[in-house]
């Protein structure tokens, strides 16, 4: 399984932007997908997550509210919908999959990575 993302950019605080990842190899169904980000000298957290067919999305504290996942399930793609930048959402944004219906919050849930979209926000 291979996972792209992209959409990141350099965007001003309090814009919005894009990302976007789509998996491709063997998925299929009960394929859940998901956002982790590692912000400069710190490590990498969770930031949503949706189960399988959109079940169950979950949000960390820091962006409920601002930020919405969804995906399309023939193509196995999600998305990630950031509102209201601010600068501390400025990271990496990675992509992850699972094969299971039901998103996990755990880094250690997930098995398959991509390779990162960088978010930069000025403030």
């Amino acid at each position: 399984v291979q996972l792209q993302a992209s959409g990141g950019g350099l965007v001003q605080a309090g814009a919005s932007l894009k990302l976007s990842c789509a998996a491709s190899g063997r998925t299929n169904m009960n394929f859940a997908m998901g956002w982790f980000r590692r912000a400069p000298g710190k490590e990498r957290e969770f930031v949503a997550a949706i189960g399988w067919p959109g079940i169950s999305p979950d949000y960390a504290d820091s962006v409920k509210g601002r930020f919405t996942i969804s995906r399309t399930n023939a193509e196995n793609t999600v998305f990630l919908q950031m509102n209201s930048l601010k600068s501390e959402d400025t990271a990496v944004y990675y992509c992850a999959g699972r094969r299971s219906r039901s998103p996990g919050l755990n880094q250690s849930d997930w098995l398959y990575w991509g390779r990162g979209t960088l978010v930069t926000v000025s403030s």
